[in-house]
């Protein structure tokens, strides 16, 4: 009788421990679905930066257009 229960009460334990975890790490990965806000000002940083490069490149596209005007259709062999 006394393996019976022990039996018993280790399966009831594994269950609940089983169960214990699921709810415990659900609710962690729910809150870590949204950005952080120190990653909202990272993405809101690297959001400005690629902005200033595009005007970068488009000036440096107008003053080639300028100085070079076929430089677009010029082919480029790689060493």
């Amino acid at each position: 009788m006394g393996e019976e229960i022990f039996i018993v009460f280790i399966v009831f334990g594994s269950l609940v421990a089983m169960l214990g975890l699921v709810l415990h790490y659900s609710t962690k990965w729910k809150a870590m679905k949204g950005l952080s806000a120190e990653d909202e000002q990272t993405l809101e940083d690297l959001r400005g930066e690629a902005e200033k490069m595009e005007r970068r490149l488009d000036s440096l596209e107008r003053i080639l257009d300028d100085e070079v005007p076929d430089w677009r259709s010029r082919r480029h062999d790689p060493l």
